[in-house]
């Protein structure tokens, strides 16, 4: 069941390997693969945390504001680009079993898309973040970006 400590994994300062697809809707689309760097803070005694990730490959940044609704038991994960200066649809979901998985509405490329995040292999020295597509409401998907967060050397936990 989702607690509002899910996310305590993920404080702290992270190293962060990427792949992306060039082309999110094609599952055919080569990868391409670039490192980043991640800080995470808690907010609200843990239930909340507020992330921000540097990714100079794509001269970008990035920002995750993680919500925990008690009553739901869910957790909201809302993306602001820096590229963009917007804040993107919210996913909404849990964690059973110690997978996090996270559903929600958005567009790519004028097209409607249903969003998919998958939070896994969580420690506190690691953890794997997916993202996928689907422009036939979930019958099937396409992984477009993965990331691999590992702590820098020298910090605890690792």
């Amino acid at each position: 069941m989702s607690s509002p400590h899910d996310f305590a994994f993920l404080h702290g300062e992270w190293e962060v390997a990427n792949r992306r697809r060039t082309d999110f809707l094609d599952p055919e689309s080569p990868w391409e693969e670039f490192w980043a760097t991640s800080s995470c803070r808690p907010l609200f005694g843990g239930a909340a945390n507020l992330d921000e990730i540097d990714m100079p490959y794509l001269a970008a940044q990035g920002a995750t504001l993680r919500l925990f609704d008690p009553e739901t038991r869910l957790w909201s994960l809302n993306w602001a680009a820096s590229r963009t200066g917007k804040l993107f649809p919210p996913v909404t979901g849990r964690f059973e079993g110690g997978r996090g998985e996270f559903h929600g509405d958005d567009t790519h490329d004028g097209k409607d898309v249903r969003v998919r995040f998958v939070w896994a292999d969580v420690s506190p020295a690691g953890a794997r973040w997916e993202q996928a597509f689907s422009v036939d409401d979930g019958r099937t998907w396409v992984t477009n970006w993965t990331m691999v967060f590992s702590r820098p050397s020298g910090t605890p936990g690792r």
